[in-house]
């Protein structure tokens, strides 16, 4: 168990990192040869040069200025310096909104903190509970709720400043969640013109004999949407096609490293070998080699682009359908389309950088299925996972290790030796464990089939989520707290080993204490040294840049990376509202965290993260929901913990709580939550309204035809058969259909000859 002493050698080997991460980040900025990996942003947007220097040729790769090396902290101010208006044009709205989330952890636990210390501190302090119980503790679980005496009235003060932490943290969160809303339905108003603004993706096309996926599609939008459909792009299943131009590019790539390398070197040719990695099989001239496999990819290629387009197999049934206004789209994505509610499915489009490609082509009945399996595996893995937990956990429980390993003993028992083991190394332990945790979940959100990455990102952060709490946050307090009081457990009757439990639970607070410190503290630092990206940019600027164009694409910018962030985010909210009233003592560290994190991710926004997609903060309501579930698991912790601590009268006074505590999460989901699922039929055409007043003659169709085109066809997007047809929208030529048409839905054709009524006829009729 991690003492004063343990704590202090951990907070010392983390504060000594984040310092020296710190400082070599704001060394190695400085130089001119790093400035692509430190502000690439800017150089993406085309707003800075690679910086140029007369003089000496090592100006270029070294700043000689030793004036600029004494403003080794100007980065904080600067990024704290530009204001929120400008931060959202510069970078959007979903970064803006995920800096308030630490925000709101400072907001939330800056007073909590202080009246903590002012009140609760005091009054767990005055107490010898845990020496008369003879349990292993440390001087700070006596700063814990544990050392309070069994019915004692001053669980009166904890009862209190649990309502006021609760009604504070409603008050932050209703606060926070109208001036976000808020934000988010102007941004909405004051931005430009984007495609997925007037389109919506249609899903689960039933089967026609009679037309083909993009006849059926324009048939049943002129019938149904008659007034305001505008144009349609058809999914194909470009999968396989995607690949062949990766593995293009990939060869290209190898290629150009060989190229390159024989132009230093002419004298001798550069070889490989065909096989694995390049370490197996025969060896080649590498040139030649790579040379003749891009020109077979190539081929291939070119034949598999021409079966996508001609093999009515490749088309799925789903489409991108552009609507004349906001408003149209906003009807169409918002209300059910048939008698169906399983068929002609329609939601907002995402917008055409957001679209996850390989997931269009699933067939929507799988759907259920890979959800499922998905569901099964996610069990399974939060299931064995507590296997390392458990490992992490007999590494903070000194004498678990000297029984597993007896030598270790004289090592162990030195005082530095035994402060680190129980101060640094479970923290650093449960890090390393859940490095590969969020590339697997991200891995299964795909398998489930959602549709953009942004959707994708929001379930994967889901999951990391459930995992934290379960294994991390409950399977570290379980598993910890039966081994450091197993041999309490073994000595005493059956009934007293509730009230044990009760008591060791918040002993953890020291484990959670050492995390806190390796990842909020180290690892936001180590965040802004961006050590991995700046060793590939430098392998990559020395031997494959030969142009601008190469060295632009050599950076790494990175993203915000909101499905791991966001819940380990998440878990401090939980470790600081669940210990707020049970020990106090780790406010202090989750308060450093959320300071230190909130401008080192600001500057990162500003000057390095590139978004990949802009959701105008759809993610909200869930950052929103897990804050209240927090706030809630840890009055019914408090609940449970005063239950063994003979406060049982206490009960009905704490149940009024986790209610409260609801109600007030329906209040909000209902308030505000629609302006982040739906769009206001009022503000679409407002937006209309005001667009076609300032631009009356703008094509708009020429601008959304090509917008939802798969990333693989884009450099043929000129080409006709990935046009459509130019001609003006009066003189539009509606394609015939070969079937009886109907005002609700098209069904199965009667008809195989020609002669039942083309579309233009029905049309026609219906309107007069």
């Amino acid at each position: 168990m991690a003492t004063i002493q343990d704590i202090g050698v951990s907070a010392a080997i983390n504060i000594l990192s984040a310092i020296t991460f710190l400082l070599a980040f704001a060394f190695l900025r400085l130089q001119p040869i790093n400035d692509r990996v430190y502000f690439p942003k800017w150089y993406l947007k085309g707003s800075r040069e690679s910086p140029s220097h007369g003089g000496a040729f090592v100006r270029k790769f070294v700043n000689l200025d030793m004036r600029s090396y004494l403003r080794v902290l100007s980065w904080m101010p600067a990024a704290l310096k530009m204001p929120e208006d400008e931060l959202i044009s510069h970078a959007g709205l979903d970064s803006a909104v995920y800096l308030r989330i630490y925000l709101i952890g400072l907001k939330i636990f800056a007073p909590i903190t202080v009246l903590a210390f002012v009140i609760l501190v005091p009054v767990n302090w005055t107490n010898n509970t845990l020496e008369s119980l003879k349990v292993q503790h440390s001087d700070i679980d006596k700063l814990s709720i544990s050392n309070i005496p069994l019915g004692s009235k001053r669980f009166i003060a904890h009862l209190t400043m649990a309502y006021v932490f609760t009604f504070w943290t409603c008050y932050v969160l209703l606060r926070e969640y109208e001036i976000v809303a808020t934000m988010r339905l102007r941004f909405l108003a004051s931005e430009k013109r984007r495609p997925d603004q007037f389109t919506v993706l249609v899903r689960n096309i039933p089967p026609d004999p009679d037309e083909s996926i993009g006849e059926l599609v324009e048939h049943f939008f002129l019938v149904n949407h008659p007034d305001h459909y505008l144009t349609h792009q058809v999914v194909y299943n470009a999968n396989k096609l995607d690949k062949m131009v990766k593995e293009k590019k990939k060869m290209q790539n190898w290629l150009d490293y060989y190229q390159l390398k024989y132009e230093r070197n002419t004298s001798k040719r550069p070889t490989t070998k065909t096989g694995f990695l390049g370490c197996f099989g025969s060896k080649v001239d590498a040139i030649e080699y790579y040379t003749s496999e891009i020109e077979r990819i190539e081929k291939e290629e070119t034949e598999e682009r021409e079966k996508v387009m001609k093999d009515p197999k490749s088309v799925v049934p789903a489409a991108f359908v552009s609507f004349r206004s906001r408003w149209g789209a906003a009807v169409c994505a918002q209300t059910q389309q048939t008698s169906n509610p399983t068929v002609w499915l329609t939601e907002w489009a995402p917008e055409p950088r957001d679209v996850y490609w390989d997931n269009l082509s699933i067939p929507f009945v799988y759907l259920t299925v890979r959800r499922l399996i998905i569901a099964v595996a996610f069990f399974f893995l939060n299931f064995f996972y507590v296997i390392p937990i458990a490992f992490v956990q007999s590494l903070a429980n000194i004498e678990g290790i000297e029984k597993a390993a007896p030598f270790l003993k004289p090592l162990i028992e030195m005082g530095t030796i035994k402060s680190f083991i129980q101060g640094f190394l479970p923290g650093i332990a449960l890090k390393i464990f859940l490095i590969l945790l969020p590339s697997i979940l991200m891995f299964m959100s795909k398998v489930e089939g959602l549709t953009s990455v942004s959707s994708l990102e929001r379930r994967s952060a889901f999951k990391y989520y459930i995992f934290l709490f379960f294994n991390v946050f409950l399977g570290s307090i379980i598993a910890g707290s039966a081994l450091e009081q197993l041999k309490t457990f073994l000595h005493q009757s059956a009934n007293q080993i509730p009230r044990t439990i009760g008591v060791a639970i918040p002993m953890k607070a020291t484990f959670f204490i050492t995390y806190i410190m390796v990842d909020g503290w180290a690892g936001v630092a180590g965040e802004i040294l961006r050590l991995k990206p700046l060793i590939i940019f430098h392998l990559k600027n020395f031997f494959l840049v030969k142009t601008e164009k190469d060295r632009e694409e050599a950076m790494d910018p990175g993203s915000i990376g909101f499905d791991s962030n966001e819940p380990q985010i998440q878990l401090y909210f939980l470790l600081g509202l669940v210990y707020a009233v049970v020990t106090p003592f780790l406010l202090p560290f989750i308060l450093i965290f959320f300071g230190l994190a909130y401008v080192v991710y600001r500057h990162q926004i500003i000057n390095v993260y590139n978004q990949e997609y802009e959701s105008a903060a759809a993610f909200w309501p869930s950052v929103h929901g897990r804050i209240i579930v927090a706030l809630i698991i840890s009055q019914l912790l408090l609940l449970g913990l005063l239950s063994t601590k003979g406060a049982g009268q206490s009960t009905p006074v704490l149940l009024v709580l986790p209610v409260v505590t609801f109600y007030f999460y329906k209040y909000c989901k209902n308030r505000y939550e629609p302006a982040f699922v739906e769009y206001p039929l009022q503000e679409a055409m407002r937006k209309d309204t005001l667009e076609r007043a300032r631009e009356p003659g703008f094509d708009l169709k020429a601008y959304l035809v090509n917008a939802y085109i798969h990333p693989v066809f884009k450099a043929d997007e000129d080409d006709e058969k990935f046009s459509i047809s130019d001609e003006p929208e009066a003189e539009q030529v509606l394609v015939a259909t070969k079937r009886q048409s109907r005002r609700n839905t098209p069904v199965p054709s009667k008809y195989n000859g020609s002669e039942s009524p083309s579309l233009p006829e029905i049309v026609n009729d219906q309107r007069l």
